[in-house]
């Protein structure tokens, strides 16, 4: 019998700087561990008959070699996550968290039998990710600014500068919006696409 090797895939998600992706891991040997890389961006996944939000890394996350099974997820650019869950960026930072600990069980096992009874769960978390953005509307314009100057090169002071902020005001809400400072936030845009982040 031939050996199936893991299918990794992503698409352009209707949300500016989303991407859906999927992943299947089939059975078989266990493979080496995967590294996924600080990106600064956050994801809502679905795996294993569950929510799991990834925060924002600072180092790389080692992916447990032993996952297998197939999952979905929506990468969202920098900074607009945390408007569709309602929790700052740094809340989450370096962690994995199911999203009950964040919304009401209620909510959560609402949209989880939604996924489960899907023909196609990155599809409907993708129409639940839009109907969750209509519902609490666009990320500050001053989050795109940031996101956009720090990944085109220029400094703090100068992002600073051009968003009308100080310094420590945009840190201060760099943290809330992409989980750390802003030198760190222009660093982490620089590195390549998360590729899956469980």
């Amino acid at each position: 019998m031939p050996r199936r090797h893991q299918r990794y895939q992503e698409r352009p998600f209707r949300l500016d700087g989303a991407v859906v992706w999927t992943l299947d891991v089939p059975p078989g040997p266990e493979r080496p561990a995967r590294s996924v890389l600080p990106d600064g961006c956050m994801d809502l996944i679905w795996t294993a008959g569950r929510l799991v939000v990834a925060g924002p890394d600072t180092h790389a996350f080692e992916v447990d070699a032993r996952n297998r099974g197939s999952c979905a997820a929506i990468r969202f650019g920098p900074g607009t996550a945390p408007v569709l869950l309602g929790v700052p960026a740094h809340e989450l930072r370096d962690h994995r968290v199911d999203l009950t600990e964040l919304w009401s069980r209620t909510t959560v096992a609402a949209l989880t039998d939604q996924l489960a009874r899907s023909a196609d769960p990155a599809a409907a978390l993708e129409e639940f990710a839009l109907a969750r953005s209509a519902d609490t509307g666009p990320p500050d314009p001053f989050t795109a600014a940031v996101a956009d100057g720090l990944r085109r090169g220029r400094s703090v002071a100068s992002t600073a500068a051009e968003v009308g902020l100080g310094a420590r005001q945009l840190h201060r809400r760099s943290l809330a919006a992409f989980g750390y400072g802003p030198k760190t936030q222009g660093e982490s845009s620089k590195l390549p696409s998360a590729g899956g982040r469980l």
